[in-house]
């Protein structure tokens, strides 16, 4: 027999213990950097036991797929990006992604602003398509899917630590990038793989 899937909308990060229910009883902060807090939080587990677990705390971030042709043509282009990454020893095929400016700006927001400043390029239409926990092992890291279409050409505005390029790819052959292993940035696989198996609009 089949289990059910509980709805994931309801997981939304670390919470505090409540009576005695899992989560989180204490915690002492390690590091506080630019873009990652880092700390060793006290947990209580389901089955009621405690210990220590390291937990580094992230903002979030928006993640878009961008069709430069209709999302209904037979094949597509789509533009992904080739970004120089530290932690990975070189460089990546990604989707346009990024940070929020502030705490609360919108994750549509966020990913407008972000696909603009990467690309150069304005999406008349915007849709959401799911989100991801990036590692949940020891981040809350969490980034919102979207793909874009009916883009118009505009001016890049990037970060001084973005060493990137911009490309255009019939969108089989990102699928077929995925399946290589010439795509394995988490984001950008979900995200491709996500608009192949269920459409982008």
């Amino acid at each position: 027999m089949t289990p059910e899937m509980d709805d994931g909308m309801a997981v939304s990060g670390p919470v505090e213990a409540a009576e005695d229910k899992p989560g989180r009883i204490g915690r002492r902060d390690i590091y506080s950097g630019r873009i990652v807090k880092l700390s060793l939080d006290e947990v209580r587990f389901p089955g009621g036991d405690t210990g220590e677990l390291e937990h580094i705390r992230h903002p979030g971030a928006s993640a878009v797929l961008p069709f430069l042709d209709p999302p209904t043509d037979p094949d597509p282009r789509v533009l992904l990006i080739r970004q120089y990454r530290y932690s990975a020893g070189g460089y990546l095929w990604e989707v346009p992604a990024g940070m929020p400016e502030a705490p609360d700006e919108p994750w549509e927001r966020c990913a407008r602003r972000e696909l603009a400043e990467e690309t150069g390029y304005r999406a008349e239409e915007l849709r959401y398509l799911t989100r991801i926990f990036t590692t949940p092992g020891f981040t809350d890291e969490e980034i919102h899917l979207f793909a874009a279409s009916g883009l118009q050409a505009g001016e890049t505005q990037r970060d001084a630590d973005e060493f990137l390029s911009v490309e255009a790819f019939p969108f089989s052959r990102a699928v077929e990038g995925v399946r290589r292993g010439n795509i394995v940035d988490c984001k950008s696989v979900a995200t491709i793989l996500y608009v192949e198996r269920f459409g982008a609009f």
